[in-house]
């Protein structure tokens, strides 16, 4: 794919996905106990597994604070976008098959794959199309911790 033949912002377009290709996001990002408080307070969400570090030492397994999960997924579909859907993208249409296979700590640096899975037309608009991902990210070790189908609706080049 040239970059001529991708949007503006650099975004691939409906006809611009080929079933069964990988995309390696070259993005990659460390998480830290910022991001963890931040996006768990700007979310409402008080679960002490995620912002209290007493809490995690002396009544968790994991005995520090675990990456809040939709953080993580956020993420994830984030790295993916500067390469596969910046500025093509109408909406997103839903995520399905969300797992979380293994923990996310502080100083663990994420990186991900995008799988175009399948696609097709838009049944209702001529200038568009669905096309279905699969996400997945790692941690440095190579370990999967998350893992979505995604379900975008996609612009096309032309009507």
């Amino acid at each position: 794919m040239n970059d001529e033949s991708r949007h503006p912002r650099g975004g691939l377009y409906f006809e611009d996905f080929t079933i069964g290709t990988t995309i390696k996001h070259r993005l990659t990002r460390t998480v830290t106990q910022m991001d963890n408080m931040l996006f768990s307070n700007m979310t409402l969400n008080p679960q002490p597994l995620h912002i209290d570090a007493h809490f995690c030492a002396t009544e968790t397994e994991w005995g520090k604070p675990l990456m809040n999960s939709l953080f993580t997924l956020g993420l994830l579909i984030g790295i993916s976008v500067n390469d596969t859907t910046v500025g093509t993208t109408i909406a997103n249409l839903g995520m399905t098959d969300v797992t979380f296979p293994a923990p996310v700590f502080e100083g663990d640096t994420i990186n991900a794959t995008t799988e175009i899975v399948t696609k097709r037309e838009s049944k209702s608009r001529p200038d568009a199309g669905i096309v279905e991902f699969i996400h997945r990210a790692y941690k440095q070790d190579g370990t999967l911790v998350a893992e979505c189908r995604r379900q975008a609706f996609m612009r096309k080049r032309s009507a």
